[in-house]
């Protein structure tokens, strides 16, 4: 067994299914690439700046190009989200890889802040013996979901995509009597005011 990996969940980038809420900005074409320049980057990062094991859960299928260039230029395992909800599918892989792994951290393609700093120190976290590390997101959510068991309470009963996300899911820790650390806040690339934000971080992501 592996001791640690990070789960990142990705839909396939088709125009018009991914950053909906940034089309009326960017159009469907640019939020389409843009999307998938975030993703490219966190999976070269992830792969290259860390020694974790990296394994990418997908939607619609593992025929995109894209899977098939990543799974090939980084050995990458991608796997089928399963279940109804972002919870559910969350709930399956948590589940699923901790067979597999000691520690997982779960993550989303929306934030550039988040760093290989940040992975490190959630598995070190986990390692010296926490149930869980959360990274809480200015909006409410959360960029990332470290952990060393399973429990369904983590993954049903919340707003998904809503702004207490965060506040439910520390109720549910504090409900299974688990003790978790937390990450600094960081910011997720939701809506078009966050572009400009973008834009004086991170360029390199804005250019196409």
């Amino acid at each position: 067994m592996d001791q640690c990996a990070i789960l990142i969940f990705a839909k396939a980038p088709y125009p018009g299914s991914v950053k909906t809420r940034l089309i009326p900005a960017l159009g469907e074409d640019e939020a389409t690439r843009l999307y998938t320049r975030l993703l490219a980057r966190l999976v070269d990062w992830t792969c290259n700046q860390t020694p974790f094991a990296t394994e990418l859960w997908v939607t619609s299928g593992r025929d995109h190009p894209l899977w098939r260039q990543l799974e090939a230029e980084y050995d990458l395992p991608i796997y089928l989200q399963q279940g109804d909800d972002l919870g559910a599918r969350m709930g399956f892989a948590a589940k699923t890889a901790l067979t597999r792994h000691r520690h997982v951290a779960l993550l989303g393609v929306d934030c550039p802040a988040l760093t290989a700093r940040h992975i490190h120190q959630t598995f070190l976290w986990l390692d010296n013996g926490e149930d869980a590390v959360l990274g809480p997101a200015e909006d409410g959510g959360y960029v990332l979901l470290g952990l060393n068991n399973y429990h369904k309470d983590l993954f049903q009963g919340h707003h998904w995509g809503g702004g207490d996300v965060a506040a439910s899911t520390r109720a549910a820790l504090a409900g299974l009597g688990w003790h978790w650390r937390e990450l600094p806040q960081l910011w997720d690339l939701d809506r078009p005011q966050d572009l400009e934000r973008l834009q004086l971080g991170y360029p390199e992501i804005c250019r196409s």
